[in-house]
């Protein structure tokens, strides 16, 4: 039997960023199939949160470091939402904003580069791979993952980070009686601990040890403890930036530099800059970027929608700096290739590879952006750009809006099916106003090339239950969430894999399948490539055979990359430096640690 990612990571039903300009909630009544994320979480049920009464204090000292021209001190204030709790590992802690302040005072094996969108190693000294050693395949098939914690890797009360730590982090996640996310972790069979080093040893070998460990415990104060209660709004020793001071419920979290904090900066200055953080609540989106605009706060992430953009781009002239990136969730254009096509089109060309091409040169991407996102980004050129930019081939390029081209080609499809005129369906969701506008923009484009268009939209319970489950549908449009992990790419290549449609597999498209009827040469490689993926842990093999599936995706035109939904955040630049905005999990703090006062 082959062993496959989606064990662990079956499709799941979760909302949809609306980006309509008309939309301010991009949540709002849709919902859309989502890779799922690795964090963990349990069947522990929600904790009541108790009251505090502190009050924030001021803002305390700077000083000027010679050579440098970040200065110490001074504090930020982020407007964002109330955790629901503090710890990561229980039910709830896996939201966004549990992150955001857990990258104050929480570390990992590794984190996201917000430039780059790669990993990049955090309590280790390296990331293990098979060209450093740190990946072993082992004869029987079991693979040996070692860690090399930094040596200076210390907990803010001063105890060193060990492998005893990774131990207990392990031993927590696995015991029965906490009912905590297990996933990979319990296919470990054995363990070899140090005072810097850690090594487990999985039953196979798997992409998956990427994203193990993303928050290691302090086994010298969390053991002992009631673990799904004791740390709810409270927090164990810091291993970031900063240690947490104060949660006043309802109101702010306070957190302030951690004097132990082991990482330094480029000339050796030791980090945080800042003297504390204060994540001040606001419930919606209205209030934090009036907050902002009134420089109450100096931070906001607030959801996506166009109309909010443009009226933060409206701040810069005022000194605001607003990053508009290109985000995790990716739209996409697809075709249903199973029987389930002909309950919607009785006339589906889709199995024609010369109306799929044709099909791809009809669509005005740049239109499209330019209606439902303002124009903020780039069309996608392949949909690997939502997982890693830097291996993505821009497979789709070669599809451009072409009218002419596109009528050639629907010529041909038409001589070899033996029809004088082809029919396209198009059904997505009709509660998100994004996917209303882009089936009217789809009216125009298909009829300057003579394709009988038709749309057929229905409420997104019924799109996503009955219809997607059943592959009712003709031409198709949703999101899928990407992340930056080898890990993920590997799964979203499962999407495809022509010998897994449901409910075994994920090929919700049916793409390749017996009952589809296209079973060639193209489908036979990508199978085999999927198989391969999903086999090797070593990156020299892994990226040219993602390359090489992303290009027969694009050549068989399976699917039709739009675009990536918009992740949006807003600083006041005459105030704060060093902020970049990451739109992975790694969240809009991953940095935290070199924000500093530029106006001081």
């Amino acid at each position: 039997m082959r062993r496959r990612l989606y064990r662990w990571m079956t499709p799941v039903i979760a909302f949809v960023i609306a980006v309509a300009t008309a939309c301010s909630d991009p949540d709002d009544g849709d919902a859309v199939p989502e890779a799922p994320t690795t964090t963990v979480s349990s069947t522990a049920p929600p904790t009541t949160l108790a009251a505090e009464t502190t009050a924030a204090p001021e803002t305390t000292t700077s000083t000027t470091e010679a050579g440098s021209n970040r200065q110490y001190g001074g504090e930020v204030v982020v407007g964002g939402d109330e955790p629901p709790t503090l710890n990561p590992f229980v039910q709830g802690g896996g939201t966004g904003t549990t992150a955001v302040i857990g990258q104050c005072y929480n570390a990992g094996v590794s984190d996201i580069d917000g430039f780059t969108l790669e990993r990049l190693p955090d309590l280790v000294t390296e990331l293990p791979t098979v060209g450093n050693g740190g990946v072993i395949v082992n004869e029987d098939g079991s693979m040996t993952v070692s860690y090399k914690i930094r040596d200076e890797a210390v907990w803010s009360d001063g105890t060193p980070i060990s492998g005893e730590d990774f131990q207990f982090t392990l031993d927590t996640i696995m015991d029965s009686d906490l009912a905590l996310y297990q996933g990979t972790y319990e296919d470990i069979i054995s363990t070899e601990v140090g005072a810097k080093t850690f090594s487990l040893t999985l039953s196979f070998s798997t992409v998956l040890h990427e994203t193990l460990f993303p928050t290691v415990l302090p086994k010298h104060d969390v053991e002992g403890s009631e673990f799904l209660t004791d740390w709810n709004d409270t927090m164990w020793v810091s291993s970031g930036p900063f240690i947490l001071d104060t949660w006043q419920k309802g109101d702010f979290v306070r957190v302030v530099r951690n004097e132990n904090y082991w990482r330094v900066d480029d000339a050796g200055r030791q980090l945080p800059y800042l003297d504390s953080v204060v994540f001040r609540f606001i419930d919606d989106d209205e209030s934090k970027i009036t907050a902002f605009a009134s420089r109450e706060v100096d931070v906001i992430n607030p959801n996506p929608g166009t109309g909010a953009i443009e009226r933060l781009q409206t701040l810069e002239s005022e000194g605001a700096i607003v990053e508009v990136l290109s985000g995790a969730f990716w739209e996409h254009l697809n075709f249903q290739f199973g029987p389930g096509r002909l309950g919607r089109n009785e006339n589906s060309a889709n199995h024609n590879l010369n109306y799929r091409k044709g099909v791809a040169h009809t669509i005005n991407k740049d239109l499209i952006v330019d209606e439902i996102l303002a124009g903020q980004v780039e069309p996608l050129e392949s949909f690997v750009q939502a997982y890693s930019p830097t291996l993505s081939t821009g497979a789709w390029s070669q599809y451009d809006y072409n009218p002419s081209k596109a009528v050639e080609y629907f010529e041909a499809a038409k001589a070899e099916l033996g029809v004088d005129d082809l029919y396209t369906v198009f059904s997505t969701t009709s509660n998100n106003d994004a996917r209303v506008k882009l089936s009217e923009l789809f009216v125009n484009m298909f009829e300057e090339v003579g394709v009988v268009y038709e749309n057929q939209l229905e409420d997104s319970q019924l799109f996503f239950g009955e219809t997607f489950s059943n592959g009712i549908w003709d031409l198709g449009e949703w999101a899928w969430l990407g992340s930056p992990d080898l890990t993920e790419l590997i799964w979203a290549y499962d999407l495809f894999d022509p010998e897994a449609p449901p409910p075994d597999g994920a090929n919700y498209y049916h793409w390749g399948t017996p009952e589809s009827g296209i079973v060639e040469e193209s489908t036979v490689r990508f199978a085999e490539i999927r198989d391969a993926l999903n086999s090797s842990v070593d990156r020299d093999v892994l990226i040219p055979l993602i390359q090489e599936g992303e290009q027969i995706l694009a050549d068989q035109v399976v699917i039709i990359p739009l675009f990536a939904r918009l992740a949006t955040a807003a600083v006041w630049g005459d105030e704060v430096g060093g902020f970049k905005h990451n739109p992975t999990g790694a969240t809009y703090t991953w940095n935290i640690e070199e924000w500093h006062r530029v106006d001081l």
